[in-house]
């Protein structure tokens, strides 16, 4: 009697997590602070090098790298999908070639997603199947050194969604900015890249666009750099 008690408790909190986790998505006035704040929530589950998972790079500073971003519908690797991707292709830190593209995806899109983004259910419709999307960009970045802000969120997806629409493991080195702001802009209220982005002088307008994010980056990048 104990027993199934605790059972029908434990599936009572699982399928009311599950509505609020709905709800906040489905919400158009979330705050993104809050969908940040649930993801370090969930990035604390993870081990202490989750800030450079399999680099010994986190406070170098490489010449040739990729830059990435996504966008997505939620927080989940698993329950969510990837609706863009945007890549810059660094070689002696000069742009050298970009990816972009959205993804066609089988859900509708939350109010609070398009607000955020400006990605409508329509773009999607016009956007190249997962399993292209996925193969072009494993073949844009080759071995390089991955770098983004707040990587290990992009990284999450793009290693989840490569291995199962194109059963690839993507096993890049990374680099996340965030870490080295945390680590060289310790006087900073707060190290969100539009935070910084202020904070370096560098125009944060158009964000929340895959591509647009990893241009902030990159300049927020460089200027990471003269600060060594």
């Amino acid at each position: 009697m104990y027993n199934k008690y605790i059972f029908i408790n434990n599936n009572r909190r699982k399928k009311q997590k599950e509505l609020e986790e709905k709800r906040k998505l489905e919400n158009p006035q979330i705050t993104f602070d809050i969908l940040e704040q649930e993801n370090k929530k969930n990035e604390q589950i993870k081990s202490k090098e989750t800030t450079n998972i399999k680099s010994k790079k986190a406070l170098n500073f490489v010449d040739d790298y990729v830059l990435v971003d996504i966008e997505t519908t939620g927080l989940s690797p698993i329950n969510d999908e990837i609706i863009e991707i945007g890549a810059i292709k660094v070689k002696e830190n000069k742009i050298v070639d970009e990816y972009n593209e959205l993804i066609k995806i089988n859900r509708r899109l939350s109010p609070f997603i398009t607000n955020l983004t400006g990605i409508t259910d329509a773009m999607l419709k016009n956007g190249k199947l997962p399993n292209v999307v996925f193969k072009e960009f494993v073949d844009f970045i080759e071995d390089d050194v991955i770098i983004g802000h707040n990587v290990n969120f992009d990284y999450g997806f793009l290693s989840d969604k490569c291995k199962k629409y194109i059963n690839y493991n993507l096993e890049n080195e990374r680099i996340d900015t965030m870490y080295l702001a945390k680590k060289l802009v310790p006087n900073s209220i707060n190290y969100k890249l539009g935070t910084l982005a202020k904070y370096f002088n560098v125009s944060y307008q158009g964000a929340h666009r895959g591509l647009k994010d990893v241009e902030i980056t990159y300049e927020v990048y460089n200027h990471l750099r003269k600060l060594v």
